[in-house]
């Protein structure tokens, strides 16, 4: 099996067996498993249609379990969403806030801890970008430097932060658990920083006596210092 491979997220949008075929007939050799969103049935269904798909056309195709790691959200607002210009204020805090235009909750009680001035927070995926002036007590306050809409759980990333949240969720643990259970040929772990988040892995396939390759996603800066 080639090193270099042809990865296919495994979607709603493939969801017959002709489908898969198709892909495979196109050249996909590694079928992608996004465990950010879907139900284990859903995964499993996919699952046991790439390794249908691929006996029948007698090519191997691996399956990726992609964790989704540690998310970082903004909380809920009290309606919205809510349109951000170039340079208006906006909070971020850790208190319970009904949320608004502009100040709003998050998930993440360490952040107040791991901003600094200058630092850049992107909401949604880079979709809106706003920038630390000031950490007050549990308010990490910003001005919009890329304007653009915020609204109910929307992810939010430190590029340039070390953040101090562990390398994998309770979510992913049990993500972990199943991928390797069902039978999976690679996991992938995201925002990596170090050696320890991969031994982290490691020790929960030493606990279900399987050993796969883990692919590390280089998200953040740490990672390659």
């Amino acid at each position: 099996m080639r090193r270099a491979k042809i990865v296919c997220t495994m979607g709603p949008a493939v969801e017959s067996a002709e489908k898969v075929k198709a892909l495979i007939d196109a050249g996909m050799n590694m079928a992608r498993l996004n465990l950010s969103h879907g139900s284990y049935e859903e995964h499993q269904m996919r699952f046991d249609q790439v390794r249908a798909a691929a006996k029948e056309a007698g090519r191997p195709v691996a399956i990726l379990v992609d964790l989704q790691g540690p998310k970082i959200r903004l909380a809920r607002f009290i309606d919205g969403p809510h349109e951000l210009a170039r340079g208006d204020i906006f909070t971020i805090t850790t208190d319970e806030v009904d949320g608004t235009k502009d100040r709003v909750g998050t998930t993440y009680k360490g952040l107040p801890g791991d901003c600094k001035a200058g630092d850049l927070i992107l909401i949604d995926d880079g979709k809106v970008t706003v920038q630390v002036v000031e950490v007050k007590g549990n308010d990490v306050i910003t001005k919009v430097i890329e304007p653009g809409a915020v609204s109910n759980n929307k992810g939010i990333n430190l590029p340039g932060v070390a953040v101090s949240v562990p390398a994998m969720s309770e979510k992913d643990i049990e993500d972990l658990r199943w991928g390797l259970r069902a039978g999976a040929d690679f996991i992938a772990l995201s925002f990596v920083r170090n050696a320890a988040d991969i031994n982290d892995v490691h020790a929960i396939m030493d606990e279900e006596g399987i050993r796969i390759p883990v692919i590390a996603k280089i998200e953040k800066p740490q990672a390659v210092v």
